[in-house]
């Protein structure tokens, strides 16, 4: 059975290897590691695609050392301990450790990568473990403050057309047949930065295009045979924490044509709406708050609206919202005051609340003074009498400082009018 292209191009020596200069070029990082015979243990994280395994093997080759892998979606904490004990059988005295390549590593249990640990700092193994997702967040503190992690980026658009150029040159069964790449824009966008993508597109490409002589390769071809959505957006991934940062701080940053763009990436990827929705909630009141109370009442009504009407009507109204999110005035006051707020309570602890704003139930909590001297503030006009309503400790403590927008400069003005002890300017 033939292999995939993918697999048939896997490059068997960094002089094949294309990307990732940064890591393998001449003054990589790991390609300087190498040459010192030194390697130690490492997670390498990227999106799909990038040569993550790939370059696993290439180092273990350079450096002569065993290869032995796991997948942590089919390995468990048997399969792990198997390994280790394979590791140790096939040292010697003081030869270099085996690696041991755990794909996926982000997907292991905290008991399956536990039981790496010992292996890892007795120096049985090298552990390599490659990721799609944020390390900080998909493994767990031990084994990552364990391992170097070194990034590797999406392929670009001359790596990626490099790639499919030597394709038809390499490969022994592409460079029997006369195929002409006429066009790259459709191949390159629909591969996202994945050369395993790029291949797969290209391998179906060449095996639908009409049998001429040359073959031609065509925007319109790939378009045609790319059946499926391929956005570059993975929900469950690093690039579903990236998107979602980008929307919100396009809508922070009053652009109401990237947010749109990025609430479209996140639809065309197969966001849940409520998410969307939850996000966009959030930040009517962290980044908008009380310039536009209005705000948090369209998110919110959004919100509501969109899980009820469902795909594909609701992406209009997610549109409205984030539209007119983007546009309204910003503040973040509300949140710089719960902030200040918090910091303060864990400075302070448990302040006592004062005697006249305790409630008084019963008559030993009147006896004790609870709620004495209390002044009702609807028995006053404008509804307003001035009375201590923080810890004594903190009085006259500011925490709320209204932003120079419309609203909350009449907010400023009502507080200078009333507050005269906390001298708001």
């Amino acid at each position: 059975m033939l292999q995939p292209l993918a697999e048939r191009l896997r490059p068997t020596s960094f002089d094949t290897y294309i990307g990732q200069e940064h890591l393998v070029g001449t003054n990589g990082v790991l390609r300087r590691m190498i040459a010192t015979g030194y390697l130690p243990s490492i997670i390498l994280w990227g999106p799909p695609g990038v040569g993550k395994t790939t370059l696993a093997n290439l180092m273990s080759k350079a450096l002569e050392r065993p290869f032995l892998t796991l997948s942590a979606v089919h390995s468990g904490v048997k399969e792990v301990r198997e390994a280790i004990e394979k590791a140790r059988s096939k040292r010697f005295f003081t030869s270099p450790a085996p690696i041991l390549f755990i794909d996926e590593i982000h997907r292991f249990s905290k008991s399956q990568q536990d039981s790496l640990l010992g292996a890892v700092e007795e120096g049985v193994i090298t552990l390599i473990g490659a990721t799609t997702e944020n390390p900080s967040f998909g493994a767990i503190p031990a084994p990552l403050s364990r391992c170097q992690t070194y990034v590797l980026k999406p392929l670009e658009a001359p790596e990626l057309t490099r790639l499919a150029q030597d394709a038809l040159i390499r490969d022994v069964y592409l460079n029997q047949q006369n195929i002409v790449l006429e066009e790259f824009d459709a191949l390159l966008r629909y591969a996202g930065g994945d050369a395993r993508k790029l291949y797969n597109i290209l391998e179906i490409a060449i095996s639908n295009a009409p049998s001429n002589d040359p073959i031609r390769i065509t925007d319109a071809l790939i378009a045609e045979v790319v059946q499926t959505k391929m956005a570059l957006y993975d929900k469950g991934g690093e690039q579903h924490y990236d998107i979602a940062s980008a929307f919100i701080k396009s809508i922070r940053g009053s652009d109401p044509n990237a947010a749109v763009y990025w609430l479209a990436r996140m639809i065309e990827g197969g966001e849940d709406v409520k998410f969307i929705a939850r996000r966009m909630v959030i930040a009517a009141s962290e980044d908008i708050g009380l310039a536009n109370p209005n705000a948090l009442l369209m998110a919110n009504t959004a919100m509501q609206a969109a899980q009820a009407v469902g795909l594909p009507e609701a992406r209009i109204i997610l549109s409205q919202a984030a539209i007119y999110l983007a546009t309204s005035p910003k503040s973040n006051s509300a949140y710089l005051a719960i902030d200040k707020a918090q910091q303060l309570v864990r400075q302070t602890g448990s302040l006592p609340v004062p005697l006249h704003l305790r409630n008084a139930p019963t008559s030993l909590m009147k006896n004790l003074n609870y709620g004495k001297n209390y002044q009702y503030a609807h028995d006053y006009p404008g509804n307003f009498i001035e009375q201590d309503f923080l810890p004594e400790s903190l009085e006259n403590t500011i925490l709320f400082e209204p932003q120079h927008n419309p609203a909350e400069e009449k907010i400023r003005q009502r507080l200078q009018q009333q507050w005269k002890r906390y001298d708001y300017k």
